[in-house]
């Protein structure tokens, strides 16, 4: 599922541009870097040190007992991440730790099986489309309760949008339904045996049943008074369904010890919602590898600078920023002498500039002047070249330079310069006034670009006034610390959305974001709707058995939302990470940090 940054982003899409080895990691503190400052060995920390071909375990390291602290852009807000109002990448680098699901994904963005909680997950038959899923037996929530398959069932029946309450709605607010929306039926076929059957080929399944989709049932039934959740389908009891649908939305937010059990190899003991701290400890009752530090801090540090101080001063342990800064950059590289390891890596998510299609952004030539403005160029080496010497603007929304299907569908829209945006306005009927501002039916070309609180946002945000009003636009900079976690984002309150998204590598994801709103966009904030152009052929994509096809229909998605000039990307966010007192840390580009924190070991 997409995710928006809390200085958010999320989104992760296959193809990372990097290939990074599979060999273990060394001492890098005083070794070669690569051109972006990184040592040369944090590329071979990107894989697991006991994953094996497709199958990811925690390798059984010794342990030790020490707290490692650790300063991420944004704090935590929710256990339950799949709602609107928490799927935030923030989250989701808590919450990985902490719950289990099928697949993860290593520092090379692979899909590989969690072979710690799963002995299987493979399609059993391709027409129609089955795939059955094996859990390891005794497996064990932090409560002691079982895991098994009614966490499964429970994750499709509340992210399908199947179920109906007594008002014909589904009362599971969902952030995206794509993907459990095609299973049509699931099953237990026993307490380790998941089932689920779709309606159409579905080629991107690995992205479902993720671990922070799979909430504990056992909770929800005690607290709802459903006996069995898998006897509860979608066509049940409206009021048992509301009943689940509306505590899987509503009580899985903050953190309450007595209702968020963990599945993985820490769960959370304390969370300061004041400081924006949350604390880990080992969960005893997991099933895998042993090892990691015996506590761990995650602090909220949006001021990417003071992150990489508080590293320098001896305060963090780890600084995992997705907020690329180039002050922040160089005082990480320079540390290397105290024995901190920088790495940098293109993420699989981009930054973003959204129009809302239902203010005056409802004027396509006002759109296309306003990229026309806009030089991405511009902003991309004033602000990324020190965090990564090739960064580039991002030319497309559905695919990454350097992979398939990714064509460069934004240098003829984006940065033709302030006489061709005015061209543009002149040639559709406005006129510049004595300000040196457009307008038109009383309306002024004067609009806010909004975004929560981040510098390198802010800076990206000066740069195009500047751009703007040389063509006679006027930008406003609107900074909102709670814009993508109070409410905003999600229902469209504002002109022009400044933020990132976030995915897993399956693309199908990124079509509830852009098809029509009565089609499924559960995250299409902006109010774009192209049911010819986007939806359909989202369609075709997502039912696809032939990855030729697949990508082609990608592709028109990705040009029908260039055309409409809906969505202008900015880059490739990459990330920047540094460490010390810790053999290997690897910043993954969707969960961040905590990936592999339970085989972390002292540095030697």
């Amino acid at each position: 599922m997409r995710r928006s940054k809390a200085v958010s982003a999320l989104s992760l899409v296959a193809g990372a541009s990097l290939l990074l080895s599979a060999c273990s990691g060394g001492d890098s503190g005083s070794g070669s870097t690569d051109q972006n400052g990184s040592s040369t060995d944090v590329k071979a920390m990107a894989v697991g040190k006991a994953e094996q071909g497709d199958v990811f375990k925690l390798a059984d390291t010794p342990g030790y007992n020490a707290t490692v602290t650790i300063g991420i852009d944004d704090g935590y807000s929710a256990y339950n991440n799949q709602t609107p109002d928490t799927n935030s990448s923030y989250n989701n680098y808590i919450v990985n730790a902490v719950l289990s699901g099928a697949f993860k994904l290593d520092g090379n963005n692979k899909q590989v099986l969690n072979g710690d909680v799963f002995d299987s997950a493979a399609i059993t038959s391709k027409d129609p489309q089955v795939v059955t899923y094996k859990l390891k037996p005794n497996l064990k929530w932090s409560d002691g309760q079982p895991y098994d398959c009614k966490d499964l069932y429970l994750a499709w029946l509340s992210q399908s949008g199947l179920a109906k309450g007594p008002d014909g709605k589904t009362p599971f607010n969902s952030a995206s339904t794509t993907g459990y929306a095609q299973i049509k039926t699931a099953t237990c076929k026993d307490n380790l045996t998941f089932e689920t059957d779709y309606s159409a080929p579905y080629l991107d399944y690995k992205g479902l049943f993720n671990g922070v989709a799979i909430m504990p049932a056992h909770v929800l039934e005690a607290k709802t008074g459903i006996a069995d959740i898998t006897k509860l389908a979608p066509t049940g009891d409206p009021a048992q369904l509301k009943a689940a649908g509306d505590f899987w939305t509503d009580k899985w937010k903050g953190f309450d010890a007595s209702i968020m059990p963990s599945s993985g190899p820490y769960k959370i003991t304390a969370f300061d919602a004041n400081q924006k701290a949350v604390t880990l400890e080992k969960n005893a009752n997991w099933s895998g590898g042993k090892g990691g530090p015996s506590k761990i801090v995650v602090k909220a540090m949006e001021d990417t600078k003071a992150m990489a101080t508080a590293l320098q001063n001896g305060e963090i342990d780890v600084a995992a920023s997705t907020q690329p800064d180039a002050t922040a950059a160089q005082t990480m590289k320079g540390l290397a002498a105290q024995g901190v390891v920088y790495g940098s890596a293109p993420q699989l998510t981009y930054e973003h500039l959204d129009l809302n299609f239902t203010r005056m952004f409802k004027d396509k030539d006002l759109r296309k002047a306003f990229f026309e403005a806009v030089n991405r160029k511009e902003i991309t080496d004033k602000l990324l070249k020190e965090v990564q010497a090739d960064a580039e603007p991002l030319n497309s929304v559905e695919f990454y330079q350097g992979e398939e299907g990714y064509t460069d569908l934004y240098s003829s829209k984006a940065g033709l310069g302030a006489d061709a945006a005015a061209k543009t306005l002149s040639d559709a009927g406005w006129v510049k006034g004595g300000d040196g501002i457009f307008a038109k039916g009383g309306q002024r070309a004067s609009f806010k670009i909004t975004h929560n609180q981040n510098a390198r946002r802010s800076q990206t945000v000066e740069i195009i006034i500047s751009q703007a009003k040389a063509a006679g636009i006027e930008v406003k900079d609107e900074t909102d610390a709670n814009f993508l976690k109070g409410g905003r984002v999600s229902t469209g309150d504002y002109d022009i959305a400044l933020f990132g998204w976030s995915a897993s590598p399956a693309k199908a994801e990124s079509r509830s974001i852009y098809v029509c709103k009565a089609n499924g966009g559960d995250q299409n904030y902006q109010g774009l709707c192209d049911p010819e152009g986007i939806d359909k052929n989202y369609d075709i994509a997502i039912k696809a058995t032939d990855e030729a096809v697949k990508t082609k229909a990608y592709q028109d998605v990705d040009k029908a939302i260039a055309d409409q000039y809906a969505t202008l990307p900015l880059f490739q966010t990459p990330s920047m990470w540094a460490f010390k007192g810790i053999d290997r840390v690897y910043m993954q580009s969707y969960d961040g940090v905590l990936w592999s924190a339970g085989e972390w070991e002292p540095k030697k």
